[in-house]
């Protein structure tokens, strides 16, 4: 799992088989939160808010529950054919929840997260273009744990491949586009945990440029600009600081999963080794 501090850290995740090693990167995370605030809050007090700015969608039963529990929870994520079936939570301090669990508590699995420079609410158009989750790789098959099939046996993604990922507001659907395994380190040729904010074509096409270079999967789903995408990091090898990440898209208006899964399975092939 990648994630970015002020100053690069290693935390060791014990009691578990292959423990796991995070490096810390950079992101000045609760600056931009502040500043983010404060711009929400900027506005002139003789300018009438409008309808739109005022009428806040009705968040989901499951939401009320979950913020009731943890204020931090920003969504939920379920994989069919997987073990991942969790709330998502967010904070200014991307280190908390390694260690921490829903509850607040002291917990060596930790709480899938989202970075905390992402943009994610109720309105996608403000989204960031790619929300990246970190969840721990654990030997139980918790948390992001049970990924780990997608990666020793590429060809499984055939079977299972779409994500449900919630908001507090409604549910969407993503269709995975990429699996693939790169380096944590700072001097990785693909920084995906710096590469959320797409802004501009070239942008985006740079990042789907490296997950195909990298690509597990001969994808047979487009990919397009403008296109709303979700990373789900996880550690790989501690030897090498390497993580596995799966890359998925949003399907777009009209799209269905059974045209998408006829696709998949007809057009799809394995194209690289499975990685035990």
């Amino acid at each position: 799992m990648e994630m970015r501090n002020s100053n690069m850290k290693k935390w060791q995740i014990g009691a578990v088989a292959g423990a796991l090693v995070f490096s810390l990167f950079a992101t000045g995370c609760g600056e931009q939160i502040d500043q983010n605030a404060g711009i929400a809050t900027s506005a002139p007090a003789t300018e009438a808010p409008t309808e739109a700015a005022t009428a806040a969608p009705e968040l989901t039963e499951r939401a009320k529950k979950l913020l009731a529990q943890n204020p931090d929870t920003v969504g939920y994520i379920t994989i069919d054919g997987t073990q991942v079936d969790n709330p998502v939570v967010q904070t200014a301090d991307n280190e908390y929840y390694l260690d921490h669990g829903f509850d607040g508590q002291e917990f060596r699995a930790g709480t899938v997260f989202m970075d905390c420079t992402d943009s994610f609410g109720a309105y996608p158009d403000q989204w960031s273009e790619n929300i990246v989750l970190y969840g721990h790789n654990m030997a139980d098959n918790t948390m992001f744990g049970s990924l780990r099939q997608y990666r020793q046996n590429p060809s499984y993604y055939k079977e299972a491949p779409f994500i449900t990922f919630s908001s507090n507001y409604a549910d969407y659907t993503y269709v995975m586009v990429g699996l693939i395994i790169t380096s944590g380190n700072a001097d990785s040729d693909f920084k995906y945990w710096q590469m959320e904010e797409l802004d501009d074509k070239t942008t985006f096409d740079s990042f789907m440029g490296s997950v195909n270079a990298k690509n597990m999967i001969d994808n047979p789903i487009d990919v397009q600009y403008g296109d709303s995408l979700l990373t789900l990091s996880t550690c790989y090898s501690d030897e090498d600081n390497s993580r596995f990440v799966i890359v998925a898209r949003r399907l777009r208006d009209g799209e269905d999963t059974a045209s998408m899964l006829k696709t998949i399975q007809g057009g799809s092939s394995e194209t690289a080794a499975a990685q035990e």
